[in-house]
């Protein structure tokens, strides 16, 4: 077999055989909605860059998030206690974490989730503000 049927057939197998949803922990509810496991940030990111150049800090209302546009608003919604939050995607979460949003502290306090440390909640996009 010659270098272009093997690619072929590599690609092909991996896209018939892999899970059809990759982020097994969130799902996607309705169009630009879903819903899923939050955390937030530990403290010894505050003053890093963020992937979108921004200096992190944990009293600002934002967020990191793998699939969103940097520059995405997005509300947050704690869903057992309907509070909710607009934040900004600033941010990339590690590749193997697998939970939908990664949100500043002042953004957990406010979904009264933080002293739990993980939070189920349901994100809406509000608006797209910047491209990647």
């Amino acid at each position: 077999m010659n270098l272009k049927k093997l690619t072929f057939l590599f690609f092909t197998t991996f896209f018939l055989l892999a899970p059809p949803i990759l982020f097994s922990q969130y799902k996607k509810i309705k169009k630009n909605t879903w819903t899923g496991t939050a955390s937030y940030y530990s403290n010894k990111f505050n003053g890093r860059k963020t992937a979108n150049g921004e200096i992190f800090s944990n009293d600002k209302l934002t967020c990191a998030n793998n699939f969103l546009k940097l520059g995405t608003y997005i509300k947050v919604t704690n869903t057992k206690n309907n509070l909710s939050v607009v934040v900004k995607v600033n941010d990339r979460m590690n590749k193997k974490n697998k939970r939908l949003v990664d949100l500043s502290q002042r953004a957990a306090k406010e979904l009264k989730f933080f002293k739990h440390g993980l939070g189920q909640v349901k994100i809406e996009v509000v608006t797209h503000q910047d491209t990647e």
